[in-house]
């Protein structure tokens, strides 16, 4: 998979997941009046009408991914992606961050969960759905850990503030979430085998590959920003970078 540095942003460089999501996230007025206009903003939601942009910041240790939109109406996490990429442009990393800050435009664009009616977060196992595609490229880039961030509200699962995890194939992604859970306070949800509760979770099939996953989960309405719940979610990325030593 080949990236293209991006003129004007130092040390970024983007690609392609899929062509096949595009959409227009100005569209979702909900998130766009929460968004932060930076010129590295505008270039990303610029990308978006294309498809679904993965961005590259660092060149060294282990490569790590930023993953949002999943569900494209759960807003807090994809606008907590946006302001961490901004807060990181121009630093100098000492790891490798990839970052998926709209999974499926399309889906962010209309505020809907599903992506051409499939939900995206069980059929990642499904070979060429947009989120085994993100699978797919975080094999092919070699990624070695993967945050895949979310929010959920009152009545629907999980309810309240999580980080979801698994200790078997791959023991780290307990351990990941047992240190998020310890910075932040999120709630600890783990399963002795990945995949064991429903099948097709981009965690899940990540682990299960042998990539170390974990997902966290903020507390708000859906197709909407609750209070908080985008510094919540920052919150956690923070947290997820921070375990390996940023």
């Amino acid at each position: 998979m080949d990236f293209d540095r991006i003129n004007n942003f130092e040390n970024v460089e983007m690609t392609y997941v899929s062509f096949l999501s595009r959409g227009y996230i100005s569209k979702n007025k909900h998130i766009f009046d929460s968004i932060k206009l930076t010129s590295f903003t505008k270039f990303i939601l610029e990308s978006c009408v294309y498809g679904t942009p993965i961005f590259k910041m660092g060149n060294s240790g282990k490569r790590l991914l930023i993953l949002s939109g999943i569900h494209g109406n759960e807003l807090p996490p994809q606008l907590a992606n946006l302001e961490l990429m901004n807060e990181l442009l121009g630093e100098k990393l000492n790891n490798t961050v990839y970052f998926i800050p709209f999974a499926s435009p399309k889906s962010t664009m209309n505020n809907e969960r599903s992506f051409n009616d499939i939900d995206l977060n069980r059929s990642a196992h499904i070979t060429n759905s947009l989120s085994n595609m993100i699978i797919q490229t975080i094999e092919e880039l070699k990624i070695d850990f993967v945050g895949d961030f979310h929010s959920t509200a009152y009545n629907s699962n999980p309810g309240f503030e999580s980080v979801f995890s698994s200790k078997n194939p791959t023991p780290e992604s307990f351990l990941i979430a047992k240190y998020i859970s310890g910075e932040v306070g999120s709630e600890i949800i783990t399963f002795d085998i990945a995949g064991s509760q429903y099948k097709g979770a981009v965690e899940d099939v990540c682990n299960l590959r042998g990539t170390p996953a974990i997902t966290c989960e903020v507390l708000s309405p859906f197709a909407s920003i609750g209070k908080g719940s985008f510094v919540k979610s920052l919150e956690q990325m923070k947290s997820f970078l921070t375990y390996f030593g940023f």
